[in-house]
């Protein structure tokens, strides 16, 4: 499992799921004006989230623009090894642990949680 996957089952709680007792329907049907069938995707308050996790940590996290206070409330090794192996799943190769490539690293994941179902705020992105 990638970093990237372990934010993402963090924040969507997927890791929890998995565990309960599957549900008969756990995905809403919907139809849309032409009578199709289609699944309805449940989004995720991405800053909701991350907010109430927060309230329950003693130490600040400047998790909204800090890639390093993200992974540590989400209880991932902010290491710049998994930083590194971040910034190769999201596409860069290139990654020296600069405040550019932090930056970019951050955006980069709200973007990817937004792309995967979580309503993030744009200033997030």
């Amino acid at each position: 499992m990638g970093i990237f996957s372990k934010i993402k089952d963090a924040i969507f709680g997927r890791k929890a799921e998995a565990q309960d007792a599957p549900e008969a329907n756990p995905t809403p049907i919907t139809r849309n004006k032409d009578g199709d069938v289609s699944l309805a995707l449940q989004t995720v308050d991405i800053e909701n989230v991350l907010e109430m996790r927060s309230k329950g940590v003693e130490q600040e996290l400047n998790w909204r623009t800090s890639i390093v206070d993200l992974m540590k409330l989400v209880n991932l090794d902010p290491s710049y090894e998994n930083r590194k192996e971040l910034a190769q799943e999201m596409g860069r190769t290139d990654y020296s642990g600069t405040a550019e490539d932090n930056i970019w690293l951050h955006k980069r994941v709200m973007q990817e949680l937004a792309e995967n179902g979580g309503r993030v705020p744009k200033e997030l992105m």
